[in-house]
C-alpha cells in the first residue's frame, strides 16, 4: 500500500452532517488498518472529544486535535506535541467579543474555558452538548497550569466575516483560521494540522510521500497540500478544492470511503 500514513479530518469529511460515522467508512477504515496503514484524525475538535471516535473505529494511534496544535496518543492520552500560544495577546479579542456579546471559549489540551459557565446561550449549550464537551469557568491567565492552545469564537457567519476583517487590520500574532461557517479559531503561528502532521510523520520516519490527507475546509488546506496525496470532500468550498490534488464524494456520501478504496485498496 502507497500511503502509511493517512489524515483524516472529521466534522464535514469523516462524519455525515448528523456527525455520525458511516458503516461503510468504517469498514474501509478497518482494511486499510489490516494492510499497514496508520489512520489519525486531524481535527479541530479537541482529543477529548475525538479520541471516542478512534475508539469508536477501534483504532490506537493518535489524534492531531485542535487544528494540530496538541498531538495526542490515544492508548494513554499523553499529549505529545503541543503549540501554545501567548494568552496575555488575546485580551483584546476578548474585549471585542464582550463589546458585542459574542461568545467564545478557551482551551488547553484536553480542557476548555469559557467567559461565565452559568450564563451561557442556548446555542452555546446546544452546541456543546452536540459536540460531547464540557466547558469550566475561564479562570484568570495567571491561574493556568498547562498551555492554552487554541482560542475559538463562535457566532453567526455575517458577524464572524465582519470581525475576522477588522482583526486582519490588527498587529498579527497568532495564526487566525476560519475552521467552519460559525467558527474563528485562534492558534499559535506556528500551529496547522499541516504543520502537526509534517512533525508527526518525521518522528514515525514516514516520508512526505507516503502520506495521505483527507478534509473539507479552510483549516485542512495546510494539511492538503503538505501530504503526498491531498484530497478534498466534494462538500469543501472552491478554494479547499483548489488546493487539493484530488476530489471524492461527499461527507454524506461516504466520501472517505471513496478515496480509500481507490487510493489505498485498489
Amino acid at each position: 500500500m502507497k500511503y502509511k500514513l493517512i489524515a483524516l479530518d472529521v466534522d464535514g469529511t469523516l462524519l455525515n452532517d448528523d456527525h455520525q460515522l458511516s458503516a461503510e467508512n468504517k469498514q474501509a477504515i478497518a482494511e486499510v488498518t489490516r494492510l499497514g496503514g496508520l489512520i489519525v484524525l486531524c481535527t479541530g475538535r479537541s482529543p477529548q472529544n475525538s479520541i471516542p471516535i478512534m475508539e469508536e473505529m477501534g483504532l490506537a494511534g493518535y489524534v492531531l486535535g485542535h487544528n494540530g496544535a496538541a498531538t495526542v496518543r490515544v492508548e494513554d492520552r499523553e499529549v505529545l506535541h503541543i503549540y501554545g500560544l501567548d494568552a496575555r495577546g488575546l485580551d483584546p479579542y476578548i474585549e471585542y467579543c464582550r463589546a458585542r456579546d459574542i461568545h467564545y471559549d478557551v482551551n488547553t489540551a484536553f480542557d476548555m474555558y469559557v467567559d461565565n459557565v452559568e450564563n451561557l446561550t442556548q446555542e452555546a449549550n446546544f452546541m456543546y452538548e452536540h459536540f460531547r464537551v464540557t466547558p469550566a469557568s475561564l479562570p484568570a491567565w495567571e491561574d493556568f497550569r498547562e498551555p492554552i492552545v487554541k482560542f475559538t469564537v463562535f457566532t453567526q457567519s455575517d458577524i464572524l466575516d465582519e470581525a475576522q476583517r477588522e482583526w486582519g487590520t490588527w498587529t498579527q500574532q497568532y495564526n487566525i483560521l476560519r475552521s467552519g461557517e460559525f467558527f474563528v479559531d485562534f492558534m499559535h503561528p506556528e500551529a496547522s494540522k499541516g504543520n502537526a502532521l509534517k512533525h508527526l510523520a518525521a518522528q514515525l520516519a514516514i516520508p512526505q510521500t507516503e502520506v495521505l490527507s483527507i478534509g473539507n475546509y479552510y483549516n485542512d488546506i495546510s494539511m492538503l497540500t503538505y501530504a503526498g496525496l491531498g484530497v478534498a470532500m466534494d462538500n469543501s468550498p472552491v478554494e479547499v478544492k483548489a488546493a487539493a490534488d484530488a476530489i471524492t464524494g461527499t461527507n454524506n456520501g461516504n466520501g472517505v470511503r471513496d478515496a480509500l478504496v481507490k487510493y489505498c485498496l485498489s
